[in-house]
């Protein structure tokens, strides 16, 4: 009973049909149909005129967004427990060429435009320090916690009088738009680029980098084939792409791991560390605690010495959910 990452989730049998239809002849790289169908897509999607390139990983999406803001002179602020400063093997600086991230504080690992200014506040404007050129946030957050659209609003307000980039890392944004119930477009206003994520909600290899300046993804393609992530065959992430946004996919699955989180955090009462808000739980859990829950079959990573992370899936088993909560009650 598997509830260590979404990562490890089937791929939806609509995504493994959308490749199978286009495995045939097409133009190679970006030029074929389904990949040319993209920004169209993604402007539907948003109510806005966008771009979008697929990328094969999460890291890719987010480092090579930040590097259509970032100078390798620069820096990123970002929150200490952000995905691209804890769980990305060092890849921005890669990416970035050297340039720096810099820490911000905050509760449920979400930044607000107080917390920014106080991490910037004692940054000189001359060539002797690192300059901050851009603000990346999770949606949602490294612990499941969603970012209303006016705390996202306050944020890109922040960086746009300070001149700065607005990324947002959305390897869950699909759980936190099924979690806040609103238009898409709501969630990203004054974000200048998103990294969409769908490998998380059923796809297999494919995530988007969606700009909302569309006269970026000029730049933004050359980056990508020099970061070896121009596949020869892209249609084949294309249509995963495609194949979760018809029909509103992405949202059916998020909606479906979000209520099996949701299962879950009602049974773990006062054990929460954190709001449940998407579709990962952290609870108290001794040592003793968690051999026991795995003595049962459940799998899960430990967080630290006394807690655990528990994460559902679109693919969540009804009657392991059920289980584990009946579990967790009894402990």
């Amino acid at each position: 009973m598997q509830f260590l990452s979404d990562n490890a989730a089937a791929v939806h049998p609509q995504v493994w049909k959308a490749m199978q239809a286009v495995d045939r002849a097409d133009a190679p790289y970006d030029n074929d149909a389904p990949s040319r169908a993209l920004d169209a897509a993604f402007s539907t999607l948003f109510g806005r005129e966008c771009a979008a390139l697929w990328v094969a990983s999460g890291t890719a999406a987010n480092c090579l967004a930040l590097a259509s803001m970032v100078p390798p002179h620069g820096a990123v602020l970002c929150h200490r427990e952000a995905h691209i400063e804890m769980d990305e093997g060092g890849a921005p600086g890669f990416f970035l060429h050297g340039a720096k991230l810099m820490l911000v504080e905050g509760e449920s690992a979400k930044v607000t435009p107080a917390t920014l200014a106080r991490a910037s506040a004692g940054i000189r404007d001359d060539v002797h320090q690192v300059q901050p050129h851009a603000v990346s946030i999770t949606q949602a957050s490294e612990y499941g916690c969603v970012y209303r659209p006016d705390e996202v609003a306050a944020i890109a307000a922040f960086a746009k009088a300070r001149g700065l980039g607005l990324h947002m890392d959305g390897a869950r944004f699909a759980n936190a738009v099924a979690f806040l119930g609103c238009a898409p477009g709501e969630v990203v206003a004054g974000v200048d680029a998103l990294s969409f994520g769908f490998i998380k909600n059923g796809a297999m290899s494919a995530e988007a980098i969606v700009l909302f300046d569309p006269e970026q993804a000029a730049l933004l393609r050359y980056r990508r084939k020099r970061a070896g992530h121009l596949q020869s065959k892209g249609r084949f992430l294309a249509a995963q792409i495609l194949a979760m946004l018809e029909g509103d996919l992405w949202l059916a699955n998020a909606r479906a791991s979000n209520a099996a989180a949701a299962e879950i955090a009602g049974a773990a009462g006062d054990r929460l560390l954190h709001p449940v808000e998407a579709n990962e739980v952290f609870l108290a859990c001794t040592p003793a605690e968690r051999a026991a829950l795995r003595a049962q079959g459940f799998g899960f990573y430990d967080w630290g010495e006394d807690a655990a992370r528990l994460v559902t899936a679109w693919d969540a088993a009804p009657d392991h959910v059920a289980a584990l909560a009946r579990a967790l009650a009894a402990l």
